[in-house]
């Protein structure tokens, strides 16, 4: 059931009086179209039938500080976990994983930067210099396969311009943070045939954790560095190609528990969270023909990642007279290699006098990751005189190798509709070997698609509706788990979408809302349990295809500029998401929500800008509690958070204040059930806390 605080409510009236009211004179300021890239053909938004959230490039400047994480509150039906320092792990309507410590990699939800797939370690999603962001939501059965499941997120950067252009930016705030950068880029050639850009930027902050043991107050802190560089190339035989390279070092620690749930941790060997990725995409698109396009996407991405963390939380002085330190680190290293070659009919070149679109492709990726597990400690109780030992290594090597062919078709027998149909049939072969002498390689065809329509209600309103089936590949679990657990087999997941999306009053109010019903068959559930009490890094984390799952949902927003001085805007989703049918040994679940899938999620705000410079904006957002896990029944607290900005801009600078949790609101990204404190080791609920409140200034030079 879904439920609404004081503040959600006002939240959605709000969203409803910007309708009731969008019939007074306008200004002439329209809200600019935007092209969605993720899609085959490069359509805008309002064509595409499905729900998309995108965040444009001044609405991401506005929005966020560093990081993709800071966007995530804005998005509904977006949700993420705080498994690491950085956010890599995303839910979009309630479907997606919570975390990751196997050499498996099996993401539900697709992350891509400029064509590079990132999917499961979005952590390099650092925000300086991007152009757009787009979140589709609900399966991409056809068009991105196995690691779309639950959707897609899409991270644009700045493309090159036709002028030489460049900007310089410095940040100062609160949890000692500092950051700079610089982009330029413009014409190589003097016909403009060639042009280029570059971006570098840095960001260090403490990380908003204070280690009173070490008496150090940066041991969850980031450092974070992106040097990207793009390439544009039209030649004069219909060529148009996209060099993308980028290099993003992400140096975080990782200490972000404490015993009392605060934000003061007393870790003696402070964790590490840090990847190191080099990736690059080469897109061509050929139209030099009537009939046809082709298009050719190749990409290559090779990321270094560790991950460790302090297992007791704790240190000698907090665990006297017992002996208690642990401490558990995963060196991961993966590369992708990924090609895609697509034909399409030409704009006017339709089969059956233009009727009907057609499209075509074949996709090929190579996914190579090892893993190295090492988990060491003591534990030495002086009243029983127990005393336990631990100092294992898992060594594990896994590769993956899919192909797909895909299509689409799509019919405009007249002028108010479309009928579009997808279909995607995808090969998934993999080999796994560890030093434990598992040695596994199964393989399995999974089938995807859609079919939709798109119908032209009024002049500016358009309404859709869709059925899709996204597909998950099966796999196998690790460690110590019984046989019968080992294998789990693929999850398939059916979704009806009906929508409208609204284009009125010449530009000025955008309306856009959908409904949804997801039903999710042999569904992947992933649960976990400590083996030993007093070892606190003996998690076993088993995947099953225990359950079957519904959601339904709603998804809406609105975005208006009433005069040429104010914008406006507000968003709602809606979710009720929960087990159909999940029967375990230990508990029958079945009727009840889902992890990290809050039955609402709001967002609202509005900027306004005096025609002499000044700007002030604010944004609100609200999250309903949430389940933290599947292995048992503890939650978050619901919680809203507000984010200010107050500036003066000009045509060559801008100058900004900002807060963000300007409240100082305490909230949960993640949590955790299970005994960590000697010497009786009592179940108990441990919570990572969401970032503190935190004000800066932040200057911007365009030349």
């Amino acid at each position: 059931m879904f439920r609404l605080t004081c503040f959600t409510r006002n939240a959605m009236v709000v969203l409803f009086l910007s309708l009731v009211i969008s019939s007074v004179v306008l200004a002439d300021d329209s809200i600019e179209e935007i092209i969605v890239t993720a899609d085959f053909r490069g359509r805008t938004g309002i064509e595409i039938p499905a729900s998309i959230t995108i965040l444009d490039r001044e609405t991401i400047e506005r929005l966020a500080v560093q990081h993709f994480e800071e966007l995530i509150y804005s998005i509904p039906n977006l949700n993420w976990s705080g498994d690491g320092n950085r956010a890599r792990h995303f839910q979009i309507r309630g479907v997606g994983e919570l975390d990751q410590y196997e050499g498996a990699p099996n993401p539900s939800v697709g992350f891509l930067i400029d064509d590079i797939d990132f999917s499961g370690i979005g952590s390099v999603a650092t925000l300086f210099d991007i152009q757009q962001i787009e979140v589709l939501k609900g399966p991409q059965g056809s068009r991105y396969g196995a690691n779309a499941l639950a959707g897609l997120i899409y991270v644009q950067s700045v493309d090159p311009t036709d002028e030489q252009t460049g900007m310089l930016r410095l940040s100062v705030g609160g949890d000692a943070a500092f950051s700079g950068g610089v982009a330029f880029g413009g014409p190589l050639s003097n016909g403009g045939k060639v042009k280029y850009r570059l971006s570098a930027h840095h960001h260090e902050s403490d990380g908003f954790r204070n280690n009173t043991y070490l008496g150090r107050s940066d041991t969850n802190g980031r450092q974070e560095t992106t040097i990207r560089g793009k390439l544009l190339w039209e030649t004069d035989n219909d060529w148009a190609m996209r060099l993308t390279g980028m290099f993003t070092d992400i140096d975080d620690g990782y200490d972000a528990f404490a015993i009392d749930n605060s934000l003061t941790v007393l870790s003696d060997r402070p964790g590490k969270d840090s990847q190191t990725s080099i990736g690059a995409a080469f897109r061509a698109v050929w139209e030099g023909s009537d009939t046809i396009s082709l298009t050719s996407i190749t990409t290559i991405a090779d990321s270094d990642m560790i991950f460790s963390f302090d297992a007791d939380w704790g240190n000698a002085d907090a665990w006297a007279p017992f002996t208690y330190d642990f401490l558990s680190r995963n060196d991961r290293k993966r590369k992708t290699i990924s090609q895609e070659i697509r034909i399409a009919s030409a704009e006017g070149a339709g089969l059956m006098n233009d009727t009907v679109q057609w499209l075509g492709g074949l996709f090929i990726q190579s996914l190579d990751e090892t893993l190295t597990t090492i988990n060491q400690g003591e534990y030495f109780d002086p009243f029983f005189d127990f005393a336990l030992s631990l100092d294992t290594r898992l060594d594990s090597h896994f590769e993956a190798r899919n192909v797909a062919f895909f299509g689409q078709l799509s019919f405009a027998p007249g002028g108010e509709g479309e009928l579009t149909a997808g279909l995607r049939i995808e090969h998934r072969s993999t080999e796994y070997a560890d030093s434990d002498g598992l040695s596994l390689d199964p393989g399995e065809t999974m089938i995807g698609g859609e079919i939709s329509y798109r119908h032209v209600i009024a002049q500016d309103i358009i309404g859709y509706v869709t059925l899709a089936k996204g597909y998950k590949a099966g796999g196998f679990n690790l460690g110590l788990v019984p046989d019968n657990r080992r294998k789990f087999e693929q999850e398939e997941l059916w979704s009806l979408e009906l929508g409208i999306k609204s284009d009125w009053l010449d530009g000025r109010l955008l309306f856009n809302a959908a409904v949804f019903y997801n039903a999710r068959y042999d569904q992947q559930v992933r649960t976990s349990v400590q083996l030993v009490p007093n070892d606190p890094a003996s998690f076993v984390f088993f995947t099953g295809n225990a359950a079957e799952g519904k959601t339904l949902g709603l998804e809406a927003d609105v975005r208006w500029i009433p005069v040429d001085r104010w914008e406006l805007y507000a968003s709602v989703g809606l979710l009720n998401a929960e087990f159909d049918r999940f029967v375990t040994p230990d508990a029958d679940l079945s009727g009840r929500d889902q992890a990290h899938a809050p039955a609402y999620s709001l967002a609202l705000g509005g900027m306004y800008r005096h025609p002499g410079g000044m700007f002030v904006r604010v944004d609100l957002s609200a999250r309903d509690e949430f389940y933290f896990g599947i292995s048992h029944d503890e939650k978050s607290a619901a919680f809203e958070l507000v984010n200010a900005r107050l500036g003066f801009a000009t045509e060559r600078w801008t100058a900004q204040i900002w807060a963000r949790n300007l409240l100082d609101e305490r909230y949960a990204v993640r949590g955790f059930f299970f005994g960590n404190e000697p010497p009786n080791f009592p179940n108990t609920l441990y919570i990572r806390q969401g970032d503190a409140r935190q004000l800066g200034v932040t200057f911007d030079m365009r030349f």
